[in-house]
C-alpha cells in the first residue's frame, strides 16, 4: 500500500474496501448469540471498554477528549469470545491498527433509524476513530442512505462510510437486518486501504 501522512480531503462518502468475510460463518456465529428483546434496534457488543466487561478493571479517569478512544483500554466481550469467526474477522483488523468498539446493529422489520450524523467517525477528521461496515443479514428492502442516496451493501462486504455525513436506515422487509460495525483508530494502513480502495475502484 502506499504511504499515505493523512487521508486527503477528497476521500469518497463511501468506499468498499477489497476485505471480504464468509457470510455463512458469520450468521452461524450469532444465532447463538441473544439479543435483547428491543422492538426496534438491538446492538450487542463484542469489543467494548474494558472496565463495562470486567468490573474488576478500574474506571478511566475523566478525559478531555473522547473522540479516538484512546480515553480507554478495549476488551473483547464473551459475546465475542464465544463467536469464533466473528473472532477472525475482529483478529484481522487488530494485527493492523487499534480495534476500538465493536457491535452487532440488528434492526427489525419495519426499523427505521433517522437521518443523523456521527461528528467523529470519518477519516478526514484530525482525532477520530473510522468505522467499517460488515453486512450480515439483510433483505431486498433494507436502504441505507448516505447523503441521501443508497449505499449497495452486499452481505460479507467490507465498506467505510463517511458517517460525519447525514445518514438513515430504513428497514422496509419483512426479516431483521444486522450489520457489523468495527471502530478502529486511523493509521497509516488504514488510510492506505482507504486511499487505494478508492484508486481502484
Amino acid at each position: 500500500m502506499s504511504e499515505v501522512a493523512n487521508a486527503p480531503s477528497d476521500v469518497r462518502d463511501r468506499i468498499k474496501l477489497p476485505f471480504s468475510f464468509d457470510v455463512q460463518k458469520m450468521q452461524k456465529d450469532i444465532k447463538s448469540l441473544k439479543f435483547h428483546n428491543f422492538i426496534y434496534y438491538d446492538a450487542v457488543p463484542l469489543r467494548a471498554p474494558a472496565h463495562l466487561v470486567d468490573p474488576s478493571i478500574p474506571m478511566p479517569p475523566p478525559a478531555d477528549d473522547y473522540a479516538d478512544g484512546s480515553w480507554a483500554e478495549w476488551m473483547d466481550t464473551t459475546s465475542l469470545t464465544d463467536s469464533p469467526y466473528l473472532t477472525q474477522v475482529v483478529d484481522f483488523f487488530k494485527k493492523h491498527t487499534t480495534v476500538t468498539l465493536v457491535r452487532l446493529l440488528r434492526l427489525e422489520p419495519g426499523a427505521v433509524v433517522k437521518e443523523h450524523t456521527d461528528p467523529t467517525l470519518g477519516v478526514e477528521i484530525h482525532k477520530s476513530v473510522v468505522r467499517l461496515t460488515i453486512p450480515i443479514l439483510s433483505n431486498a428492502d433494507v436502504e441505507f442512505y448516505l447523503n441521501n442516496e443508497i449505499v449497495p451493501m452486499e452481505l460479507g462486504e467490507c465498506w467505510y462510510l463517511r458517517l460525519t455525513d447525514p445518514h438513515r436506515v430504513i428497514n422496509g422487509g419483512e426479516t431483521q437486518r444486522v450489520n457489523m460495525t468495527i471502530d478502529m483508530i486511523p493509521n497509516e494502513w488504514l488510510k492506505s486501504a482507504i486511499i487505494d480502495a478508492q484508486t481502484n475502484s
